[in-house]
């Protein structure tokens, strides 16, 4: 088994339906039954972020706000376990019919 990581995209927090949370809801307990099921979590907006740079040798450096300027962010993630990339990309695909937005796959190294 391998983890990957599904970040869902969106322009907005917070703003899933009720049908939309309850779809992921159904999709969260089908990961969790099949035994994929690592975490999952929905992000506060980058506005409420702080980067920390603590690679040089004085004192870090803390700025408020997101690490890149973009109109799209990651808004929620999943981890998840999948036997290969075919299966990881099946519920990549289902979480994004399961919240309505998209969503990027990525493996853990």
């Amino acid at each position: 088994m391998a983890r990957y990581l599904m970040s869902v995209i969106d322009d907005a927090t917070g703003t899933a339906t009720a049908a939309e949370i309850a779809s992921i809801d159904e999709y969260n307990d089908r990961l969790v039954a099949a035994d994929q099921w690592v975490l999952a979590g929905g992000l506060a907006a980058p506005w409420a972020s702080t980067v920390v740079d603590a690679t040089g040798d004085g004192p870090p450096l803390r700025t408020d706000g997101p690490f890149l300027e973009t109109t799209e962010y990651v808004a929620g993630f999943w981890v998840v376990e999948a036997a290969n990339h075919a299966t990881a990309l099946g519920l990549a695909t289902d979480a994004s019919r399961a919240c309505g937005r998209r969503v990027e796959l990525r493996p853990f190294l």
